[in-house]
């Protein structure tokens, strides 16, 4: 089985790359999801997250308390670092466990949506990588109007995901840019699965 990441930076489009993928057919795991579930239901990860950024990492019916997470582990890169350490070594197992029930299960192919695949090291564990791009200005205004927040906000965001932007040699490039249709470019490389 082919395992193939789909990312790209923040409002670049990757999400909606995934939904195509999905109606083709094919299996995704949302690993910023994914990711979310692990801190709520893992007891180990947990566990990690009170003891790196205090108990109001939680609310007090238990779920996340993503505003005080988000507020320290981007306001703080060694804090981030953290978050990385612990977040990303759990969704990566559970990725590969995912990985192998599909294979298991006789997919010709999988999907993997990941913002942060080298800076999660998944990279190593795909075979194929498809890099969504946008220009800075779409990507701005996407994540405005998805997200409510600030230009500044975004930006912020994407200067903490700068090393994903980046294209790497080997990288199937899908441009949306709302100029080029998603839909052939997607097919095409379906195609050649």
């Amino acid at each position: 089985m082919e395992l193939i990441a789909i990312t790209g930076g923040i409002g670049s489009g990757k999400s909606v790359v995934a939904g195509i993928v999905k109606v083709m057919g094919f299996e995704v795991y949302d690993c910023d999801s994914r990711a979310r579930e692990l801190m709520t239901k893992s007891d180990q990860v947990r566990k990690q997250l009170i003891e790196a950024f205090g108990n109001e990492t939680y609310l007090d019916d238990g779920s996340l308390n993503r505003q005080h997470l988000s507020a320290v582990a981007f306001a703080d890169k060694q804090a981030l670092a953290r978050l990385n350490a612990i977040v990303h070594p759990a969704t990566a197992q559970d990725m590969l466990r995912w990985a192998r029930e599909q294979a298991d299960h006789g997919a010709k192919a999988a999907f993997v949506e990941t913002a942060l695949l080298r800076t999660a090291a998944l990279d190593r564990l795909v075979d194929n990588v498809w890099h969504v791009t946008a220009p800075d200005e779409v990507r701005i205004n996407r994540v405005i109007a998805r997200n409510n927040f600030t230009a500044q906000q975004v930006k912020d965001r994407m200067a903490a995901q700068v090393a994903e932007d980046e294209v790497a040699p080997g990288e199937h490039v899908i441009v949306n840019d709302n100029l080029n249709a998603l839909l052939p470019q997607i097919s095409q490389l379906i195609n050649h699965l």
